[in-house]
């Protein structure tokens, strides 16, 4: 088996902090270069160094995000398939990172406000039209788009059950999720998730959400989106 060792780097700690080190040799002719400092190294697609470069990231993957969008709707794909592709091949950059970039909400919001700038543009979406109506099913009357803020919600609530489901079962998960409960300013995927159950609790009016199976989560955001769309005025008929 051959290495890419040229693509290798390494990190020195100490007690928690990050130190300056020799190149780890291999051979007469092979080492491992010591990240320089400030330098980041890219794995499993996420910037890192002594810790995750998160503003340095969202910028990235927004831009990525940016990109595949435009690629899209310069296509000559009718208006089905285009929303059909942007559910396939640019929503997952975002989705990707749910859970390891501390996005915000606000800034997730934004997101899907540029989505609907762009498909304003394009002459994909009417500058009148119902904003709640092109999130909805297309079986349902709706025009199927998926809204990042739903799928960012969706991911993070799948994240907090598969971490509740293993925290038994393995001891390292488990110190993460103590460590976590003793932190109260702590950014953690559980307390995120829990949040937003509570939201989906309130705006679906049941008490029973928490208990639901978290695939039903689409469901109850695709119930309260028809919600709206129907008691608007004009929209609604």
């Amino acid at each position: 088996m051959g290495f890419g060792l040229e693509k290798c780097a390494k990190f020195t700690f100490k007690k928690g902090k990050l130190i300056h080190s020799q190149n780890l040799v291999i051979d007469i002719n092979r080492e491992i270069q010591e990240l320089e400092q400030r330098k980041t190294y890219k794995y499993l697609g996420i910037e890192e160094n002594e810790v995750i470069q998160h503003q340095q990231m969202k910028e990235r993957l927004k831009q990525e995000y940016r990109r595949r969008l435009g690629m899209i709707l310069k296509s000559e794909l009718n208006a089905r398939n285009k929303i059909t592709a942007i559910g396939a091949l640019v929503v997952p950059v975002l989705r990707y990172s749910s859970g390891i970039i501390n996005w915000r909400i606000e800034e997730i919001k934004q997101i899907d406000r540029k989505t609907r700038k762009m498909l304003t543009l394009y002459k994909m979406h009417h500058p009148r039209a119902d904003i709640d109506r092109l999130y909805v099913k297309r079986k349902e009357g709706g025009r199927g788009l998926v809204k990042v803020e739903e799928a960012y919600k969706a991911e993070t609530i799948n994240t907090a059950e598969y971490l509740n489901m293993k925290y038994k079962e393995n001891q390292f998960v488990n110190i993460v999720k103590v460590h976590e409960s003793t932190q109260p300013n702590m950014n953690s995927i559980l307390k995120s998730a829990a949040n937003i159950i509570e939201e989906l609790t309130q705006l679906n009016g049941k008490n029973d959400a928490k208990q639901d199976e978290m695939q039903h989560i689409k469901g109850r955001v695709g119930e309260v989106l028809k919600k709206k769309w129907k008691n608007k005025v004009t929209h609604g008929q």
